[in-house]
């Protein structure tokens, strides 16, 4: 377990992970990336969704990716989608957005609600709701995402488990100061690279 930035980022997202149950990740804004960098897991039995860290979500078709493209305004985020390219439903989930304008509509409805929620749009039988992680009206610096199995992570569940991320991603914004992962590229606007960030696995 990395100890980089303080315990409280690890406090943060281990307290999400075991009151939800689920795996818990937290992502940020690299330039025109978002990158995985940390993570939580909170199922101890059965089904467990537990992917590589250290990869880029897919903005078009991921939770995190609509939670981010919340943050900006519709031309930015389409430009960033454009640039990265559509998640297709053959290489994502069958749900998966496949015009610029499905995307959108899935933004709008993110920013509206503060949270974005999917299913089976970045993979099969996977559910996640995130939230950006932001100072006030700032774009995003990250995005907390907490995601399970369709069968157990239910629509109902995810509702039920939005106060709490809110909060948490609350709390990770004003702590960001802290933290070496909310220290990126944003003054070039440009992607950084990966030197010196590892991803973190709290316990």
């Amino acid at each position: 377990v990395s100890r980089q930035g303080g315990d409280e980022f690890v406090v943060l997202l281990n307290r999400l992970a075991e009151v939800s149950g689920e795996l818990v990740r937290l992502s940020v804004v690299d330039g025109e990336r978002l990158t995985w960098v940390a993570r939580a897991q909170g199922a101890r039995q059965g089904l467990r969704y537990d992917p590589d860290m250290g990869s880029d979500a897919r903005l078009s078709c991921s939770s995190s990716g609509w939670a981010w493209l919340s943050t900006l305004n519709d031309d930015e985020g389409l430009a960033l989608v454009a640039k990265q390219g559509l998640g297709q439903p053959d290489q994502f989930g069958p749900d998966a957005p496949t015009t610029l304008r499905a995307v959108l509509d899935a933004v709008h409805t993110t920013r509206e609600q503060g949270y974005s929620m999917t299913t089976d749009t970045y993979s099969l039988g996977l559910s996640a709701i995130s939230a950006p992680v932001r100072l006030a009206k700032q774009p995003a610096m990250g995005v907390l995402t907490i995601a399970g199995p369709t069968v157990r992570f239910t629509a109902e569940r995810m509702q039920s488990l939005t106060p709490e991320l809110l909060s948490v991603a609350s709390q990770l914004a004003a702590a960001s100061s802290a933290s070496p992962f909310f220290n990126l590229t944003t003054d070039t606007g440009e992607a950084g690279t990966d030197t010196g960030r590892k991803p973190i696995y709290a316990v």
